[in-house]
């Protein structure tokens, strides 16, 4: 397999996947255009788009894709039907297009409905799960989207998150706030600096590197609930989530 990401917008990551005979799945398209391109300069064939939700920065491509495929399926969840989906999915169903085979993992919490779709080692995630951060909680609450990464978080460490957008600088500038002292976050962060400067991408990551950097994943950790005011293991982690996530909102 061969992942090509496609940076659109001022820091969204459209994926495709392909396989050995230069057919692609296309996940979140938030334009045509650039993928088309891409599509015709290799002589990529697209055989399905997946989409993780509904934001029009994750679907907004699916018109014009359709217009150069009409016969192109559109895999997504319940929500995504109005924004062009074809091919309704739901956790635990299967996405099986030709050497593509996509188990779907329900994901709420940023929206209701959101998924991911993933074939190992491939994990597209959308706004769920970003390297160092996580997304915001706009139509769930703190103890969907806890649980929602604790799902992340199980899989295999070699798993490779592909999430949608270029977040990493930013969120491990929160999290040195956070656990100032901990210098496998500050030796990162200054690695993820040095790559933007030279405008190349963070992600994908690989989850076992998440488990040390993200802050997210690490909500069982004592300095990190003394150093946003909780008493260590007194409440439930989705609360020292909740807490952590709100910090995050307002940085």
């Amino acid at each position: 397999m061969e992942l090509i990401r496609i940076p659109v917008l001022s820091d969204n990551y459209i994926w495709l996947l392909c396989d050995e005979g230069k057919h692609c799945v296309i996940i979140d398209p938030a334009e045509s255009q650039p993928v088309i391109n891409i599509l015709a300069a290799n002589e990529i064939i697209p055989v399905a788009v997946l989409l993780t939700h509904h934001h029009h920065d994750h679907v907004g491509g699916v018109a014009g894709l359709l217009k150069k495929y009409p016969d192109l399926p559109i895999y997504g969840p319940e929500e995504t039907r109005n924004k062009g989906a074809t091919h309704i999915v739901n956790e635990h169903d299967v996405v099986n297009v030709e050497q593509f085979y996509f188990n779907v993992i329900g994901l709420p919490g940023h929206t209701l409905g959101h998924v991911a779709f993933y074939q190992a080692p491939y994990l597209f995630c959308g706004d769920t799960l970003f390297s160092g951060g996580c997304g915001r909680i706009f139509e769930g609450t703190a103890e969907q989207m806890f649980a929602s990464i604790a799902k992340i978080s199980s899989l295999p460490d070699d798993t490779l998150i592909c999430c949608a957008h270029e977040y990493t600088a930013a969120n491990m500038a929160f999290a040195k706030t956070i656990l100032p002292e901990n210098q496998v976050i500050d030796d990162y962060y200054h690695k993820i600096i040095q790559l933007r400067e030279n405008n190349q991408a963070t992600v994908p990551t690989v989850l076992q590197t998440e488990r040390k950097i993200n802050i997210f994943l690490n909500c069982h950790d004592i300095d990190l609930q003394k150093n946003i005011g909780i008493k260590p293991n007194s409440i439930p982690l989705s609360s020292v989530f909740q807490q952590l996530r709100g910090y995050k909102d307002n940085f």
